[in-house]
């Protein structure tokens, strides 16, 4: 008999602890970092965002468009980061080859389109020793609806040169090489 009490304690002990239950935190921070990281990196997939107003021609293109400065050319009015310069009518309408209002605004947007090719420059030239470091031009991408003529858009970036920007960068949607 006293066997079985021994063995009634026993069994007593055992089933009267808890089992510590598992903790959680280290998992939730692993899922907040993995949250995190999707999040920053699925809004890169593109460098240039084009507005639900602008349908980009299609092409077959090598590299990607850097941040620059940015230009739209909508049916309705030119948009220079954003900002509406000028009517889309009033420049096809008009006989100038370089309108001035464009001119102007890429010329307020020069400091951006400055610092931004100096930061390239610095960044591809980190493993490169230039006695005479090369100062990389202004560059200007825009982004035109498909529809646009190209009178008109050769108008806009007569202007664009005009004012500076030497680099001139034509948005399209990458498609699949063939082959």
């Amino acid at each position: 008999m006293k066997r079985e009490s021994r063995r009634m304690k026993r069994m007593a002990r055992r089933h009267g602890k808890k089992t510590p239950g598992m903790n959680l935190t280290s998992l939730m921070d692993v899922f907040t970092i993995l949250v995190f990281f999707l999040l920053t990196n699925t809004s890169s997939n593109e460098a240039l965002e084009p507005p639900k107003v602008i349908t980009l021609p299609d092409s077959v293109v090598e590299t990607k468009p850097r941040e620059t400065v940015t230009l739209m050319v909508t049916d309705k009015e030119i948009l220079v980061e954003s900002k509406s310069v000028v009517a889309t009518a009033d420049v096809i309408d008009s006989e100038e080859i370089v309108i001035e209002a464009i001119k102007e605004a890429m010329i307020a947007q020069m400091d951006k389109a400055i610092s931004v090719a100096r930061a390239d420059h610095d960044a591809t030239a980190e493993g490169e020793t230039e006695e005479d470091p090369q100062e990389e031009p202004p560059e200007v991408n825009i982004l035109a609806d498909r529809t646009i003529p190209f009178s008109l858009l050769k108008k806009v970036m007569s202007s664009c040169t005009d004012a500076g920007y030497t680099k001139v960068s034509l948005a399209v949607i990458q498609k699949a090489a063939q082959g």
